[in-house]
Order: C-alpha cells, then sequence, then structure tokens
C-alpha cells in the first residue's frame, strides 16, 4: 500500500477520518485525481487543483448536486468542495450492458422532465477548462447562438482551430436557428455528456460525472452522447423515446447540436474539429 503524505493529510482534515493508502487515478487534465481507501474501508476519489480555483471545483460540485436533486440519475456523493479540491465517494468502474443503457435512456428522459424555468442558469460555470456562460435567454435559438455557438467559435477563431469559410458556415446557421430548432420548454440538462461522462458501475449501471448543468434544449445531451459513441447507443435512444419521445426530425438535427461540443473541442484542442464544425454546418445551409 503507497500513501502520498500531502495528499492523504488534506483528505483527513477534509473527511474527519484516516488514510489507509492513496493512489493515482489515470486521465483528466484539469486536475489531479486520486483513489483513497479510509481506515473504515470505504473508498473516495479526490480530484485537486493547483493553483485552487474556488469557482471551478465550487461549479462541479453544484452541478452533481443539482443532478442528485432531480433523482433522476445517479452521481456521486460530494464529500468535500474546496477551492484546491472535490472529493467525492468512489465507484468502482465496470462495463455496460444493453439492458443498463436502456435504463441510463429512460434515467435522462426523467432528468429532461425535471421542471425548470428558462434557459440557462443563475451563474456560469465551465465546459472542460473553458468558462462558459450560461445569462438566461428567452429562446432556445437565442440561448444556443449567443451562449454556445458565437463564444466557441471566436476562442476556435483566435486559436486558429477553423478558419474563415468555416466561420462563416457556422454564422449562417446562427442566422438559421429559429427554423430549424422546434421550440421546447427548457430541460434540465448534464450539459457535458459525453461517453467519458458516462460512469459505469461494477453492476454495469450508469453515474453521471462531471458535469456543466443548466437549462436547454434536451436534444444537446443526446447529441452529445451520439457525437462520441456511447456504447449500446441504440438501445439508449430507443428507451428515451418510450419515455418522453423527442420531435420529428431529432435525427436530422443531431448535427445542429453537436456543432457546440465540436467548437468547443476546436478551442481547446485545435486538430480537425474546427474543420468538422464546418462541415457539419455545411449540411443546414
Amino acid at each position: 500500500m503507497t500513501r502520498q503524505p500531502a495528499v492523504a493529510r488534506r483528505a483527513e482534515q477534509l473527511l474527519g477520518a484516516a488514510v489507509v493508502s492513496t493512489s493515482p487515478v489515470a486521465g483528466g487534465d484539469i486536475s489531479t485525481a486520486t483513489k483513497i481507501r479510509l481506515s473504515d474501508g470505504s473508498l473516495v476519489l479526490m480530484k485537486a487543483l493547483s493553483p485552487p480555483r474556488d469557482d471551478f471545483v465550487a461549479a462541479e460540485a453544484r452541478g452533481l448536486r443539482r443532478l442528485e436533486e432531480s433523482g433522476a440519475v445517479k452521481v456521486p456523493e460530494v464529500l468535500a468542495a474546496e477551492p484546491d479540491c472535490l472529493v467525492l465517494r468512489w465507484i468502482e468502474p465496470g462495463r455496460p450492458t444493453a439492458e443498463t443503457a436502456e435504463e441510463l435512456g429512460r434515467a435522462l428522459a426523467r432528468l429532461h422532465s425535471t421542471p425548470v424555468s428558462g434557459f440557462g442558469a443563475d451563474q456560469d460555470g465551465f465546459i472542460g477548462r473553458l468558462p462558459m456562460p450560461n445569462k438566461p435567454a428567452d429562446t432556445w435559438a437565442e440561448f444556443y447562438a449567443v451562449r454556445r455557438l458565437l463564444p466557441y467559435l471566436k476562442a476556435a477563431r483566435d486559436r486558429g482551430a477553423i478558419d474563415a469559410a468555416g466561420a462563416e458556415s457556422v454564422e449562417q446557421v446562427v442566422g438559421k436557428l429559429t427554423s430549424l430548432i422546434p421550440e421546447e420548454p427548457p430541460a434540465l440538462l448534464h450539459g457535458d455528456l459525453w461517453n467519458g461522462n458516462v460512469l459505469w458501475d461494477r453492476s454495469s449501471e450508469a453515474w453521471l460525472i462531471d458535469p456543466a448543468t443548466y437549462a436547454g434544449h434536451r436534444e444537446v445531451d443526446l447529441a452529445m452522447l451520439a457525437l462520441f459513441g456511447l456504447p449500446h447507443l441504440e438501445r439508449m435512444m430507443a428507451s428515451y423515446e418510450e419515455e418522453t419521445p423527442l420531435a420529428e426530425g431529432w435525427e436530422d438535427r443531431q448535427g445542429l447540436h453537436q456543432l457546440f461540443p465540436l467548437l468547443v473541442h476546436a478551442a481547446m484542442f485545435g486538430g480537425g474539429y474546427g474543420a468538422r464544425a464546418a462541415t457539419v454546418a455545411a449540411r443546414y445551409l
């Protein structure tokens, strides 16, 4: 058994329990993750940030608690949230099954049925390591344009990750959003629901992690899962639609709602994400 002294001391301060062992957890480019075994045999995950980021930690903890309050989906319990770290109950990873993917579909349908008012949120958040504006707007088309597409299009252009022609295609799509996306009541979203933020436990049940919650169009969460390849996606979507059917033509609109994560990835990582966003945007012109 290993024991990282600084990590152990901080966990003991926050949790009031002795640490038996610690081990690093791979993955993540924002925080340093450590699996910690406590003297009572329980396991926790500490995500440490250096330098401390109170706004970042608070946003993640707030999102997890909001999802938990919905009663619709499973999320790790927040044990401590301080500027330098977030401590969560450990979820032992496993593998999904088609049946538990179906249950995830029903759970997401319940999450998206959680009563919320207006598009946006009371506080801004983060998507990955980028700031995410959440100032409310009256319609989804307005919110999606000015809070999701245009800010990350600018960030991608500033990075040189999308060329002028590609940016123009996205801007033209922004001008057409009111006719391309049917209005729906706002839904409570996870907000950053790519495959890596769905954690399957040893019983194959799905837990949602690393949220960026706000009230938005429910197709955004579903489009992001499709973009990054959730296992058993078709089974999940079928059970979702049994619970709460989507508006006609949702398959054709997936690309519209994938523009947001594609532009975020272009702004953060560059690569081919900007060109991919431009290609997607061109379908709707």
